[in-house]
């Protein structure tokens, strides 16, 4: 069995070979764009940030320094605890984390497990004449003890079982030595084949469209064609932390009756409103979202 797994793997992989030589030019971040989205001073559209440089670790005592969140950058987040039309409560906290290391330029990044921050703003349950609605934002990164302020929009969020469903290959954990190799399949249908792998959406011949690395997926955010997701935006054209997600993933996943009736990426800036057309909606804690960082975020 460990043999004809092993031939299934390599033979599922080896069209892909010559393109995993060439990921890490797609990866690679002109110098130049990392002078675009150096702060300015006040009136900068970035978001300050503390943040541990490359390979430090925050409880060894490493020293901050202040950079910062450039407008675009998107946040893989996994939802703590539920939200519910029935349930919430207007003014309710509620926390996400972060489930990948976000790179903001080379050597720094958002490492996986900071906490994000928000609150239920309005919920409305299912009753005569009325949809059920819930209305939150997340407005707050906790890192190094303190509480950032920032401006997100949502442009995706999956269900648990759809979170999970990503991370599991088509062959079982009994293979040991060859699961970490073994392709998965992103919310949205992006393809990843295998640990430092190429990621590709499509059939072929397959798009390059990003690369598996330790904690999720780096790759650049794809618009989608009938949808507002944007591809990249304000010259932040850097590789993203798509955790689970595809690259051109937009809308919702697994959630059936639920839609995202605003973003959050106009007016009311930041504000995430999720509807459903049939009775009360609840989301899950275990539900994976992608946040991204208003243009208009100030420090």
């Amino acid at each position: 069995m460990r043999k004809e797994a092993l031939t299934h793997v390599f033979a599922q992989t080896a069209p892909l070979f010559l393109a995993m030589l060439f990921c890490g030019s797609f990866l690679a971040h002109p110098a130049n764009s990392e002078q675009r989205h150096s702060p300015d001073g006040p009136s900068s559209p970035f978001v300050g940030l503390s943040v541990h440089s490359e390979g430090t670790d925050p409880t060894e005592g490493s020293t901050n320094a202040s950079f910062a969140i450039p407008p675009g950058t998107i946040l893989p987040v996994r939802l703590n605890s539920a939200i519910s039309s029935a349930n919430s409560k207007p003014g309710q906290v509620i926390t996400g984390r972060i489930m990948q290391d976000v790179p903001l330029s080379p050597g720094v990044r958002i490492r996986a497990g900071t906490k994000v921050i928000g609150h239920i703003v309005e919920r409305i349950p299912a009753g005569a004449g009325a949809q059920a609605r819930v209305s939150f934002q997340f407005d707050g990164l906790v890192y190094s003890h303190k509480t950032i302020s920032i401006a997100t929009n949502l442009r995706a969020i999956a269900g648990f079982m759809q979170v999970a469903e990503a991370q599991i290959p088509p062959i079982g954990p009994g293979e040991s030595d060859v699961y970490r190799w073994l392709t998965t399949v992103q919310v949205g249908g992006d393809v990843v084949y295998g640990d430092g792998g190429p990621v590709t959406a499509g059939e072929s011949p397959y798009q390059i469209v990003g690369k598996k690395v330790n904690d999720g997926v780096l790759g650049q955010a794809r618009a989608r064609d009938g949808t507002k997701c944007r591809g990249a935006i304000d010259g932040n054209d850097s590789p993203q932390a798509l955790w689970v997600f595809s690259s051109d993933a937009c809308g919702t996943y697994g959630l059936q009756h639920i839609s995202i009736a605003h973003a959050g990426r106009t007016d009311p800036i930041g504000l995430i409103v999720l509807t459903s057309n049939s009775g009360n909606l609840k989301i899950a804690g275990g539900a994976g979202m992608l946040l991204r960082v208003n243009s208009n975020s100030r420090i």
